[in-house]
């Protein structure tokens, strides 16, 4: 029988197999996607020890910082205008660990102390990018909140606490439905942005894989946020609700979760790879580390096995991810907009978020907190 980790691994050799890490979609770009994969890399790192996992994640930044020290910027989603540019500054605290190397720890400082200065809404809320005027995505929480809290461990510098768990909250409070409890994957304050009701500023559904960001982000910000935290109480309750009732929209045959999570039963509707990896990503750490009930443990199988149940191998016998929704903003945020974006095989948002979930599994099933 073949472990969650040993899965995590073969989807990681697959990718490594066919590419070098400059080879990776988003080539010399600091892109979160490329951050993704390599996040799962770490992790496997961290279980076995096996240097081409490190060494990998280090020639990609590497490949990404310039000869003056600092990260490479073309502009728009890949500089300090969006929040999407942070994501992949997680994987430099290991590199600045291991090799005491100064441009990895200059580089963070970079990204994260640079938003004290980046643009908000009126509630303190940062706008997904600079031309993205008032709106938060429930993505901006993944891109950002995790590293402010690793910032903020490793500085002591608490305010970087509060603005991870500040940006939490404020989707939390303003873009949940009240007739399912789940959060839409835009809100715009101002009500201006075309996908957004002029009333209440919120995008018309509600994104699987957006919904899975924001659940692995809490979980994610919570393996640093201290417990005499103030908010911290309030964090273990959101992702305790949010986890319960998203699992009430599992598909309980497959086990796995729909690209608009809530309109499984609507026509064109199909089960999302990244989404469901990310859900039960949270599922499993959440229980491992006592923010969920044991008797949940069930949907974290459920949608585990369906995932794998799905898996497919291509005629060298490397795994193939299917079914993974490609990179999606909000445009017009209709159903149809969703539904018809491209699936894409082995694309980085299922790799790596495949890896990660099934190394999470490890842990859990292994009773390691």
């Amino acid at each position: 029988m073949i472990t969650a980790f040993e899965y995590g691994k073969k989807a990681a050799d697959a990718i490594m197999s066919q590419f070098r890490p400059t080879q990776l979609y988003a080539a010399e770009l600091f892109a979160y996607y490329d951050g993704v994969f390599l996040t799962g890399l770490e992790r496997i790192y961290e279980k076995t020890g096996e240097r081409k996992y490190f060494d990998y994640i280090k020639e990609w930044v590497d490949s990404n910082i310039r000869p003056d020290g600092c990260l490479r910027e073309t502009g728009g989603w890949a500089s300090l205008l969006s929040l999407d540019f942070r994501r992949a500054g997680t994987l430099m605290f290991k590199l600045y660990e291991e090799t005491g190397d100064e441009r990895y720890w200059k580089n963070i400082e970079y990204l994260v102390e640079s938003l004290k200065y980046y643009r908000k809404n009126e509630y303190g809320g940062f706008w997904h990018g600079w031309t993205s005027q008032q709106q938060m995505w429930l993505d901006g929480l993944y891109m950002a909140g995790p590293i402010c809290a690793m910032y903020a461990a490793k500085t002591n510098k608490k305010e970087f606490y509060d603005i991870a768990v500040l940006q939490a909250e404020i989707m939390w409070d303003h873009a949940r439905s009240e007739e399912t409890g789940l959060l839409y994957h835009g809100w715009d304050c101002s009500g201006e942005a075309e996908w957004a009701d002029p009333e209440t500023g919120l995008s018309q559904e509600v994104w699987g894989r957006a919904l899975g960001w924001y659940a692995v982000a809490i979980c994610d910000i919570l393996d640093y946020l201290p417990s005499w935290h103030p908010k911290r109480g309030r964090l273990i309750e959101m992702i305790n609700t949010l986890l319960k009732t998203a699992v009430r929209y599992q598909d309980p045959v497959d086990g796995r979760w729909y690209e608009v999570i809530d309109k499984g039963d609507q026509p064109g509707n199909w089960h999302e790879t990244s989404c469901s990896c990310l859900l039960v990503y949270a599922l499993a750490k959440a229980l491992r580390k006592g923010y969920l009930e044991p008797e949940y443990g069930v949907y974290a199988r459920k949608g585990y096995e369906g995932i794998i149940a799905n898996l497919k191998y291509d005629e060298d016998g490397r795994l193939l991810l299917t079914d993974i929704c490609v990179g999606t903003a909000i445009n017009s945020g209709t159903y149809e907009y969703y539904i018809a974006r491209e699936r894409c095989t082995n694309d980085l948002h299922g790799s790596g978020t495949f890896i990660q979930m099934c190394c999470q599994m490890d842990l859990w099933e292994n009773g390691e907190f």
